[in-house]
């Protein structure tokens, strides 16, 4: 995979997010208050789960772990909620565009992991308001061909006895029964998102 070196996976990571400012910029009150693919989180917690990275430094992050109980979905949960309500819109947007150069990525996976974290909760918001935005081919690319067994188990993708078939990139994976899709859909599966029809 020699195309995806770490300078090029990080100017994708500042181009998406630069990009996902400029979307959250644009949204209104309602769109905010929308509902996203994320059970349970409206548009405006997304877009504080996204920032909270570059918002509170590790130590704080491992406070709010210790006061989950050790449960990093508790913690995530418990956070996005509280910055969403306490952030407003254009605090959130400019988060995303003041740090798209932010060298964060989460616990495992490096910054393939960050630019996917970025990518995924960025559909969590644009495919539910049917804002039509589609991610570049080659951001897809650099994900999709990271995805393996281990990482479909950690984001809960059940699909054992199945190939994933893009139906506008040269990409598949598993095999079984196919499901062809769009590329853009096929990442959403695999990172344990429903897609409609």
């Amino acid at each position: 995979m020699g195309s995806s070196t770490e300078p090029t996976v990080r100017a994708a990571i500042a181009a998406e997010r630069r990009e996902l400012a400029d979307v959250l910029d644009s949204l209104t009150p309602e769109q905010w208050d929308a509902p996203s693919l994320c059970a349970g989180w409206r548009v405006r917690e997304v877009a504080a789960h996204m920032s909270t990275g570059f918002r509170h430094p590790l130590p704080r992050t491992l406070l709010e772990l210790a006061r989950a109980g050790g449960s990093l979905h508790r913690m995530t949960d418990r956070v996005a909620r509280r910055d969403a309500a306490a952030l407003g819109p254009r605090e959130l947007a400019a988060a995303l565009r003041e740090n798209a150069d932010h060298p964060w990525t989460p616990p495992v996976g490096g910054f393939t992991s960050a630019l996917g974290h970025d990518v995924v909760h960025g559909l969590d918001i644009t495919v539910p308001l049917g804002l039509g935005r589609r991610v570049p081919a080659d951001r897809l690319r650099l994900l999709l061909d990271a995805v393996t067994p281990s990482s479909l188990r950690f984001f809960g993708a059940r699909l054992d006895g199945t190939e994933l078939r893009a139906t506008d990139l040269d990409w598949s994976y598993g095999s079984g029964r196919t499901v062809a899709r769009p590329a853009q859909e096929l990442l959403l599966l695999a990172y344990g998102r429903r897609i409609g029809g």
